[in-house]
């Protein structure tokens, strides 16, 4: 009969439970989650709690939602277990040293990128943005710096450039997130055994190469303009700027979304574009106060 760890899990939102689904199917299920408080959500301001802690009550499965994992009340109710390793995705809290010392062999943490390259807060849409086809995942024990500790195991992906008839890179911003959190739960899946037996060596990062990423905000989803015949074009479409502004377009999907401002000084969303013959070709906006239009129809509604 395979062993079966002690572990627990610290996660929040919706791209965690894809690691989680990993473990689950290879038999792992963690016997605590910690995840982040219930939130207020909607107009209603409804009290909801977060997504992986949806997926552990599904399951029957203890959770705790410390505000601060500093907490005399959780540290010790968490002390109370013989701890084999605690695994760490998405949680967004920097893990205090009286936690990352609980576990008889540490705390494992899934990075989407290729450690030492884009460590930070932001690694997936930070690799589309700097149109870096050749990333991966990245097992790694967490140390107190962010995402300096040793690496356990790595999985390159590297997609084909996107055609007309094939999709690929650059993915979406959403779909890249979902991907690599499967390749990583998968991952981890299979060492996490190997680590509590002993059998994976922990290779300390070369720091030299190491590349940092930030938290995006509304100002980086804005879509470059440049003069044209001159006159300022609502965006461009040609040469690196345009490149450019198709990569902002498929990294940031969700939030924050991708605009431009029009003639008028009103906000225009762009909902769809491709990259054609070294061109950006936009399809779909959505104008500030209006339904989602073709790009053609709005150009021509600026007239």
């Amino acid at each position: 009969m395979a062993y079966k760890p002690l572990f627990a899990f610290f996660g929040t939102p919706y791209i965690a439970t894809l690691v989680l689904d990993q473990l689950e199917a290879r038999g792992m299920v963690p016997a605590l989650i910690v995840t982040a408080p219930d939130r207020p959500v909607g107009r209603g301001l409804t009290l909801t709690p977060s997504p992986v802690k949806q997926w552990a009550l599904e399951r029957g499965i203890d959770v705790a939602t410390p505000e601060k994992l500093s907490d005399p009340t959780f540290l010790a109710e968490l002390g109370n277990s013989d701890w084999d390793v605690f695994v760490v995705a998405m949680y967004a809290k920097i893990i205090p040293r009286s936690v990352l010392e609980m576990p008889k062999h540490g705390c494992l943490n899934v990075h989407p990128s290729l450690l030492p390259k884009f460590r930070g807060p932001s690694p997936v849409l930070s690799a589309i943005l700097a149109d870096e086809r050749a990333t991966g995942v990245t097992i790694m024990k967490l140390s107190e710096k962010m995402d300096e500790g040793p690496i356990i195991a790595q999985a390159s992906i590297e997609l084909e450039e996107e055609t007309a008839h094939e999709s690929g890179w650059p993915p979406k911003g959403s779909e890249f997130e979902k991907m690599l959190a499967q390749e990583g739960g998968s991952l981890l899946a299979e060492v996490l055994p190997q680590w509590i037996k002993g059998e994976i060596p922990a290779e300390e990062q070369d720091h030299t190469y190491a590349t940092y990423t930030k938290k995006f905000d509304d100002t980086d989803a804005l879509l470059r303009q440049e003069a044209t015949g001159g006159q300022a074009s609502p965006v461009a479409t040609t040469g690196e700027i345009g490149r450019k502004n198709f990569l902002k377009i498929r990294a940031f999907d969700a939030s924050p979304k991708p605009y431009f401002i029009s003639k008028i000084g009103k906000r225009v969303l762009v909902k769809d574009a491709k990259w054609e013959d070294g061109k950006l070709i936009i399809t779909r906006v959505t104008p500030e106060g209006k339904k989602e239009m073709d790009y053609q129809d709005f150009l021509r509604g600026q007239q």
